[in-house]
Order: structure tokens, then C-alpha cells, then sequence
């Protein structure tokens, strides 16, 4: 063995030891600087809620700071292209919602990302079904009688929503779709007017978050009939899911934890796993409980899937009925 074949073999190891220790260092230090959790939408609302909630235990256990940043605007449009934009490292991350990753791939011609290509799925949050309500006045006192009671007068029920292309608009599509009744959409600018006008009289059901219906469903005011997830809510677990007459109906607003795409493996993996460890405790399913959310969970991998047929059950719904985004 030659002393320049010796000298070559040592500036290899040399080189190969040298590009190795910082990504090992890295994976090993993570995270060594503050954290940025980017939520799309203004304080106060659900995604915010939960985003602080989230960082409070993740600041607990990495000794790092984790910052909400809220970053509110088009719908959720401005804060996950922000974070589709951010470099791949784990020190940026989305606070996704069923409309960023579900339903406004279909309402928006021209979305600033892809919420598929852009993004890599951390762990699924928590979900939070909402609740099919009617006037008491309405001769319907389960969903079958409803369904039944919609084909005998088509066109005649009105439902509410907080606008065209909301979650409460698109779930009630998605309910005349698979229901095979005709419903006549009254939208609001916002959840008081709706529910105001549902207890009136003025229309007749709505589709709308469950611990906001809940006060007035115990006072009589309104009548509940089903929830949309596909089982049974913690909540209210007297009453039924709308997929124990509509099989396969499943519709729930869901936060989920998203990266950049490139972002390293290992650090997702740790993510993931710190995550669902804070989502297992009893003060964090307490909180969960207080806004009607159940825990989430699972891999990258399923998160990933669960994206995919988000997008894909939007579509179908926003093309069926044609709507567009005032």
C-alpha cells in the first residue's frame, strides 16, 4: 500500500466523518432553537386554541419556545403557504385544519401550495364532530324521519350555514348528496345570526359545531337528531351518528400537525412521538373534551392517507353542487 493511496483513504475518512457529524449532531440536538408554530387563522377560534395548548407541552418538554404565530387571511390561504415556503428543518410548523388540507384544495382555483407535494404530515391533532339541529317545530325526531320527511316535501326544509363554501354548507351538501333529498342553503355571515334565526323558525336545520349547539339542545330550544363523525361523540354519546343511517358518513373539522416537505425523517419521527405522548394526558384530553375534540394520533403515514381522502371527499362534494368561494 502506497503512501498516496494511504493519504487518499485518510482524506475519504476525513471527509465522510466530517459530513456525517453535523447531521448527527443535529438529529441529536433537536430542537436547539426556538420553534414556530404557524396557525392560518386569528386567535381565539379552534386551530389557536389547540396550537397553544400543544405548544405549552412541547415547550415543557424540549425546553425551547415554542411561538404561535398567527397568521390569519383568505381563508387560511396566507399562513400554510408560509409554512409551504419555510425551510425543511423542523424549526416551522403548520397548525392544518380540514379546510387547509380538505376542502379548500377544491374551493380555490389557484392555491397558493399543495397541500399533498408542499407538506410533510407530522400527526393528526384531534377531531371535532359537528351536529345535525333542528327547529322543534320540524316533524322529525331521528335522521330516518328527517331523510323521509325531505322526500315527501323537496325544497321545502331550509338548512342555515356561515356562508357558501363553509364547513356547515358543505357538510349539508355532502348529506343531500348521500341522502338523496333536496334542502334549500340560508347562508349567514356568521354562527349567532344562523342559530339565531334556527331557533326563530326562520329555517329549519343546520350543521354546526357541537358545543355551540349544545346549551340550546338541553334548553329545548333546538332539537339534535345525529353527529357527523363516524362514531358516536364523547360529548353527547346518547346520540346517534348520522352514519348509523348514511353508512360511511363522516364529517369532522380536524387540526393536524404539518411540516415543510424535505423536512428531515428523524425529526418527524420525533414530533410524532412527543405529540401523541402529550396527546395521551389526562389535562390534555380534559382540554380536548371542554371544545367537544377527541384525541387523535397515529403515524405519519396515516395522516398522510387521511389528507389524501379529505381532499378527495371535498372534491366530489364541491363539484356535485358547483360551489365556489364568495
Amino acid at each position: 500500500m502506497t503512501d498516496t493511496y494511504r493519504l487518499h483513504r485518510l482524506h475519504l475518512l476525513v471527509a465522510l466523518v466530517a459530513a456525517a457529524a453535523p447531521a448527527a449532531a443535529a438529529g441529536a440536538a433537536y430542537p436547539d432553537k426556538p420553534i414556530r408554530l404557524v396557525v392560518p387563522f386569528p386567535p381565539g377560534g379552534g386551530a389557536d386554541t389547540l396550537a397553544r395548548v400543544v405548544a405549552h407541552k412541547l415547550n415543557e418538554k424540549y425546553g425551547q419556545q415554542i411561538v404561535v404565530d398567527n397568521r390569519g387571511g383568505a381563508g387560511g390561504l396566507v399562513g400554510t403557504e408560509t409554512v409551504a415556503r419555510a425551510s425543511p428543518d423542523g424549526y416551522t410548523l403548520l397548525m392544518g385544519t380540514a379546510s387547509t388540507h380538505g376542502s379548500n384544495p377544491s374551493l380555490y382555483e389557484k392555491l397558493p401550495y399543495d397541500p399533498v407535494k408542499n407538506f410533510a404530515p407530522v400527526v393528526l391533532l384531534a377531531s371535532v364532530p359537528n351536529i345535525l339541529v333542528v327547529h322543534p317545530s320540524v316533524a322529525a325526531k331521528s335522521v330516518k324521519d328527517l331523510i323521509a320527511l325531505a322526500k315527501q316535501k323537496p325544497g321545502a326544509i331550509n338548512y342555515a350555514s356561515v356562508g357558501v363554501g363553509s364547513s356547515q354548507h358543505l357538510i349539508a351538501e355532502m348529506f343531500k348528496r348521500q341522502a338523496g333529498v333536496d334542502l334549500v342553503h340560508v347562508p349567514y355571515k356568521g354562527t349567532g345570526p344562523a342559530l339565531n334565526d334556527l331557533i326563530s323558525g326562520q329555517v329549519q336545520m343546520m350543521f354546526t359545531n357541537l358545543i355551540t349547539a349544545v346549551p340550546h339542545v338541553k334548553s329545548g330550544r333546538l332539537r339534535g337528531l345525529a353527529v357527523t363523525s363516524a362514531r358516536r361523540s364523547v360529548t353527547m354519546p346518547e346520540l346517534p351518528a348520522v352514519a348509523e343511517v348514511l353508512p360511511g358518513f363522516d364529517v369532522s373539522s380536524w387540526y393536524g400537525l404539518l411540516a415543510p416537505a424535505g423536512t428531515p425523517r428523524p425529526v418527524i419521527d420525533a414530533l410524532n412521538r412527543e405529540v401523541i405522548a402529550l396527546l395521551q394526558g389526562s389535562d390534555v384530553r380534559e382540554r380536548l373534551a371542554v371544545d367537544g375534540a377527541e384525541p387523535g394520533g397515529g403515524t405519519p403515514e396515516q395522516f398522510a392517507a387521511y389528507i389524501r381522502n379529505e381532499i378527495a371527499k371535498y372534491a366530489a362534494t364541491v363539484k356535485a353542487a358547483n360551489i365556489r368561494p364568495e
